[in-house]
Formats: C-alpha cells, structure tokens, sequence
C-alpha cells in the first residue's frame, strides 16, 4: 500500500511542470500546488486555480475543504486568496451542489527553508534525519522525529536519487521511517551521493528535508554476536550475519574495552581500552568483577560503530 502510494507520488512529481505558475507557486505532484511566502504571517496571496480545459463552458462552482464559498465561487478558472499559512483542498464541482470535477491541493511554505517546526533535529552533525545501513548491498533506513506539537504531520512524498538514478523506497507503517534499496554493485567505488528528500504536511504548511550521504558513511555493523569466553581471560566473538562477505574484503575491526562492575559499556571509566583486527582478546587484568565490552568498525571507511556487546564477568563466572 505503501509502495504503490509513493511510486504514484513520483510518477506525478516527475510529468509536473511549472513552466506557467507564477514565481512563487510551484507544482510539486498532480494536484498540488505549493504557495512560497517570505512569513508565515501577514501574508495574503491571489492563487489562480482551473477546473480543467474540459470544463470551460460549464456551470463550475468551487468548495474549499469541502464547504462552499459565500459568496459562491464560480469559473472553470479561479483566483483564491490565501492567507498566511491557510491553504486547503480546493474541489471543483458542476453545479454548486452537483458531481465532483477536480480539485488542487495548495499548500503552504516558506522561503527560505531554515525554519522549520514539523520534525526534530537529531543533531548538529545528523540533521533531522538519521540513516543506516547494515551492510554495503544497498538497503538502508532512514528514520525522523516530529516535534512535539506536530505529532500529526504525514508524509507527503518521498524522493531518493543517486546522480540520475530514482531509488524505490517504502515508507514505514507509522509514517516515522523510509526503507529504500539502492541498486548499485556493492562492489563498485562510489562516485555521486545518495540524496533523500522528505516533504512533511502539518495541515496545510509544507516543509521539505534533505540529506544527502554516500553509503559507506552511514553503513554501521550489527551487534557482534556469539560473544564468550575461554580459558577465563580469552573471549572471542563472530562478525554479523549480516555483514558482507568475504571477510577479508569487507574487514572489520574492533574495539574492546573492560570498565569496572556496574557501569555500561560507554561509560568513560575504563580498566582497559584497546583496538584490534582480530575476533578475540585476551584480557589481562588483575580484577576478576568487570564487564568485558566490544564493538565493530569497518576498518576502510572508518564509518560509524556497531552498538557495544557485553558479558559481566564475576570471579570465575562469567554473564550475559
């Protein structure tokens, strides 16, 4: 369902011209126009609207959201006035009570783009949107926040691309995410980044996000599985089922680090912290109460770290 209602957004993003609006009026997808004002306030906009060439010499009345203007509005081609961030679903119908004909959708944005409400920054460096991907055979999630007064913003369309090649995405169920499975060769150097845009509705105010990545930048390995112990000083663990093969190619390494009984594995108070290319360590610490962390990094990108695994380690027993 998903799927099927963003290819659709697309397709009419991509047969949409503009070269007949006005400057400050924009064709984003069949049946949406988006006004750009300089404020959300004070601002009062003349928007022309048409029926449709097939309805020139009919008795066309218009409703907006669904209730008819007082004084009715009439003419296959329209001016409506749109106050600050007011816009609507504007439906042309044949008689002022009779069968729908068409309608435009107008919404609203400002110009420029800096100042948005409708999701959260996750932070400086992140931006508003957050993307990871567990390996390098080109599917990756993107996730955002809406901010708290906006929790009921959607979607409104969804737009990935690599230089000239469309990327096909599925939004999540709960509108928060996007899952998209770029096709390029794993294998292949890459030359252009991965642009993703999100335009998000708040009623009739449009806000459109971007960010634009290489994959290698946000690939980040799972949590290191089969995590255990030897000899009581020897662990050694697996690299993820889910990380590309050969290994050799695709190499990993590791951080390991043991920090005192009772702390998490991030914490900065540490007994040992070290690096190493190989799937085991051998601790060699005097303290027999800790907790034995470690994480992965790819070693060629040096992108981001996997989430810590950890086993508690007490005397000579040894826990999840």
């Amino acid at each position: 369902m998903h799927s099927l209602f963003l290819i659709f957004l697309c397709a009419g993003l991509c047969c949409a011209t503009s070269d007949s609006q006005p400057e400050n009026l924009e064709i984003l997808m069949d049946n949406v126009l988006v006004l750009r004002v300089p404020t959300a306030h004070g601002t009062m906009t003349e928007v022309p609207l048409t029926c449709g060439d097939a309805y020139q010499n009919k008795p066309v009345f218009w409703k907006k959201n669904g209730k008819a203007f007082t004084p009715a509005l009439e003419g296959n081609k329209v001016k409506v006035l749109v106050k600050e961030m007011n816009g609507g679903n504007y439906s042309c119908h044949l008689h002022l009570n009779g069968e729908y004909l068409n309608h435009t959708v107008v919404m609203v944005r400002l110009k420029p783009d800096n100042r948005t409400v409708i999701l959260e920054k996750e932070s400086p460096a992140e931006g508003h949107i957050h993307c990871s991907a567990p390996n390098y055979n080109g599917s990756f999630h993107c996730t955002w926040k809406r901010t708290q007064y906006r929790t009921h913003a959607a979607v409104l369309l969804v737009k990935a691309e690599r230089f000239t090649e469309e990327i096909p995405c599925v939004l999540d169920a709960d509108g928060s995410g996007v899952s998209c499975q770029d096709a390029s060769c794993s294998y292949n150097e890459e030359q252009h980044r991965i642009s993703l845009t999100i335009y998000m509705h708040s009623y009739s105010r449009l806000e459109g996000y971007t960010k634009s990545f290489y994959l290698r930048d946000i690939v980040r390995p799972a949590q290191l599985p089969n995590l255990h112990i030897s000899s009581g000083r020897v662990f050694s663990w697996d690299y993820p089922d889910s990380w590309e093969k050969p290994c050799t190619y695709f190499g990993l390494h590791f951080q390991v680090k043991a920090v005192p009984s009772g702390h998490f594995c991030h914490s900065e108070e540490f007994i040992m912290n070290n690096t190493t290319d190989k799937a085991q360590y051998e601790v060699n610490i005097k303290t027999k109460k800790y907790v034995f962390c470690v994480r992965a990094q790819d070693k060629h990108t040096m992108g981001p770290w996997s989430h810590w695994s950890q086993f508690k380690v007490n005397k000579n027993d040894v826990k999840y």
